[in-house]
């Protein structure tokens, strides 16, 4: 909590005037009835032990945010204390987990995180006033993280939805939410950022406020008493709060609510593209006045984007008449559109901008390819970049499903300092697509070392454009 000061809320210059709480004790009071808690129970054979517990939701962001089990000497015991015994066959329900969520209709549609409910058997919604309700899984987007439930009930307090895109750095928010199942928690803070991009498909807002396991699902509320975002994520190295969580813009949890609640899924378009950010060097290296756009890194093969002429290295400015200041922007845009559409975008391409028209596709899951093993055969001198590459097979070549290209066998020096490994392909040089080892090396040996030069890198699955001075290699 940041300290008080008199002058915290000093009116600002176009800006519409906010009432201020002194104590956020008329905000909690008002929006709080609409905040609900949820606990999830699995339906498990007697003698199969206990799936989760009340524990579940610490492992749910141990395996979220660290790609690990929640450490063994932290781990609940599993073992079943005063318990009926029954027959082998016979199941029962078990807990397992708590989380958050907020009334969006009086009809009883509650909104909340998909990790929260996702693979549950039963979900029970339980409201300020101590009812609780059997609810219904009508879908979960786990793109988004987002999922809707629905309790019978009529007449019931809900919330009311904002603008994020009013959002302001600095600005007071408040979450509510059953943090550890403590129910109705409410916790503040300020608005970190905005536009986050945290590797999810959506930029998350970043806050301060105090968010740990159980507030999943629960709202980000502004000094309106508007929600402008789902509480979903954390930063930390504990498991618990540490300064940093991020939450779902509620513009974008409510376009998928709004589907979830009519078909039970989503439907988003896609053009085809990996896109990395426009750096200060990148937008220079091309010839653009200022950073800004989505820096084509990879084209699709046959996807829409090839088909209108999309290519690596371009640079989305437009998409429909929307401006693309971040290379964040463009998914959300592209996601929102529906399959089929025909969208104008205004691209850069060699110093100057042109207008392309393409059609939108539907996003479907990705494919993931295999991992290829190297070639073992580098020419042993570092070149002016302080790489060691040596030529792609004919097999890794197909596999990938490119025509040229080198693999990194050592990174030093300029390399090693902009992130360059072992096992990354190089495709290509400025505006020159590499072919092999030699022809590589004889394009490093002619870089100007005054001069930012840009390498387009394949790591993986993911393509991206690396912005790189020549050194003396070594």
């Amino acid at each position: 909590m940041l300290p008080t000061t008199n002058n915290m809320f000093i009116s600002r210059a176009h800006a519409a005037p906010v009432t201020v709480p002194a104590d956020f004790a008329d905000l909690a009071e008002r929006t709080g009835p609409a905040v609900v808690n949820i606990r999830t129970t699995e339906r498990v054979r007697q003698g199969q032990g206990m799936p989760g517990g009340e524990d579940e939701e610490m492992q749910e962001f141990f395996r979220r945010f660290f790609g690990i089990p929640m450490p063994r000497q932290q781990q609940p015991d599993r073992t079943p204390r005063n318990r009926r015994q029954a027959p082998q066959s016979q199941e029962e329900e078990v807990p397992r987990g708590v989380g958050s969520g907020f009334i969006i209709s009086a009809d009883g549609f509650v909104l909340t995180n998909a990790h929260v409910v996702e693979g549950a058997d039963e979900v029970y919604v339980t409201l300020t006033d101590k009812r609780e309700f059997k609810a219904k899984i009508i879908g979960v987007d786990k793109r988004t993280d987002v999922a809707v439930v629905k309790i019978d009930g009529k007449d019931l307090p809900r919330l009311i939805m904002g603008d994020p895109s009013k959002l302001r750095v600095g600005e007071w928010v408040i979450a509510i939410g059953s943090p550890f199942g403590l129910d109705n928690t409410v916790t503040a803070g300020i608005i970190s950022a905005k536009a986050r991009d945290t590797g999810e498909y959506l930029p998350l807002i970043q806050t301060d406020v105090a968010v740990n396991p159980g507030n999943s699902g629960g709202p980000l509320i502004n000094m309106r008493g508007e929600v402008i975002g789902i509480n979903s994520q954390i930063y930390s190295r504990s498991g618990g709060y540490m300064g940093i969580s991020f939450a779902v813009p509620i513009d974008e949890a409510v376009r998928v609510a709004d589907q979830l609640r009519t078909t039970g899924k989503v439907t988003r378009g896609r053009i085809g593209v990996q896109i990395g950010e426009v750096t200060k060097d990148v937008a220079e290296s091309l010839g653009l006045a200022r950073a800004q756009g989505a820096l084509i890194q990879r084209v699709e093969p046959g996807g829409p984007a090839e088909k209108g002429g999309l290519e690596a290295g371009d640079i989305i400015l437009k998409y429909n008449g929307a401006p693309i200041e971040k290379s964040t922007d463009l998914p959300r845009l592209v996601g929102a559109t529906k399959p089929g559409t025909r969208v104008a975008l205004t691209i850069w391409r060699k110093g100057a901008s042109r207008d392309i028209t393409l059609t939108v596709a539907e996003l479907e899951p990705e494919k993931l390819a295999k991992k290829e093993e190297r070639q073992s055969k580098p020419d042993q001198t570092a070149n002016a970049l302080g790489l060691i590459v040596s030529d792609l097979s004919e097999a890794q070549k197909k596999e990938l499903k490119i025509e040229g290209g080198v693999i990194v066998d050592e990174s030093d020096g300029a390399a090693a300092r902009v992130g360059l490994r072992s096992g990354d392909i190089i495709l290509r040089l400025n505006n020159t697509d590499v072919k092999d080892a030699k022809q590589f090396n004889a394009l490093v040996a002619k870089l100007d070392p005054k001069k930012t030069a840009v390498l387009l890198v394949r790591r993986g699955e993911a393509s991206q454009f690396v912005p790189i001075r020549p050194s003396n290699g070594r």
